[in-house]
């Protein structure tokens, strides 16, 4: 089965197993046919662009990354955040499950946005950074974690898709844990670009292989640079990518070309 288009909008890229699609996410949800999406990975505005400082390259910099970034209040943030899961949980088929990260900046609202929305919280992903960046400010801890929160319907409970056996393979013959260590997403990995909350290609294979099947589709409604469409394409599913920024819809489809390995001005193998 193809990835077709959305009902209305065009898609920016597309091959026989991905589409691109430029716009805002909540315009672009409502056009996708309810019960057609088997998983959903999200990784929304933290909403931390407040002026602060960190350290990258062992440089100080600032925190901001763009008007998308910003928020003007709480209100404002929780209200964003059930809209999207909302129509979201519109699209999931039975059996589908949506993950979304984030932190300390969002993830409360989505938890709670998750739960007002309909969806149960499977688990509560903790993703620790081997190389996290210092803490310039010293009056707290390092922020070393980033939170993936995993879920699906109320009313689906137990029905979700969960390839137990082959995590388990992957861990070494015992359960897996909801810890889960590795480095910041390597250089190697952005090669067509950069992206400033870009996830390292290893997170999102093992969120696809945990929830999904071959072929099944798999929607990002904030792809950026489309690590969950790399992921797709490499394990054989389907993928749909929304952004609303130009340059990194750019981005994704340099990168999905290589994958594809369909020729373009800068193509490098994977």
């Amino acid at each position: 089965m193809l990835v077709s288009g959305l009902s209305q909008t065009p898609p920016f890229f597309t091959s026989p197993d991905s589409s691109l699609f430029l716009g805002d996410s909540l315009n672009l949800l409502e056009e996708i046919k309810k019960g057609t999406i088997d998983m959903i990975f999200a990784d929304p505005p933290y909403f931390l662009s407040n002026g602060g400082i960190t350290c990258h390259s062992g440089r100080m910099v600032s925190v901001n990354k763009a008007d998308w970034d910003k928020i003007d209040s709480f209100e404002a943030k929780h209200s964003f955040n059930r809209k999207w899961i909302g129509l979201c949980r519109e699209i999931l088929s039975p059996k589908g499950t949506i993950w979304i990260s984030g932190t300390l900046h969002n993830i409360y609202s989505i938890g709670v946005a998750l739960e007002q929305e309909g969806f149960v919280i499977l688990n509560n992903i903790t993703w620790q950074k081997t190389n996290p960046p210092p803490n310039l400010a010293c009056r707290c801890f390092t922020h070393s974690t980033e939170t993936i929160i995993w879920a699906c319907k109320a009313e689906n409970k137990s029905k979700h898709y969960f390839d137990y056996q082959r995590m388990k393979d992957e861990n070494g013959g015992k359960q897996m844990k909801d810890v889960w260590v590795g480095t910041l997403t390597p250089p190697c990995e952005k090669y067509e670009g950069k992206h400033p909350t870009q996830k390292p290609l290893y997170i999102l294979k093992r969120i696809i292989e945990a929830s999904t099947k071959e072929g099944d589709l798999i929607l990002d409604p904030f792809c950026g640079s489309s690590t969950t469409g790399v992921a797709a394409m490499l394990l054989g599913r389907r993928y749909i990518g929304m952004d609303n920024e130009l340059e990194y819809l750019e981005l994704s489809k340099r990168r999905l070309m290589s994958c594809l390995n369909l020729p373009h001005e800068t193509s490098k193998l994977v």
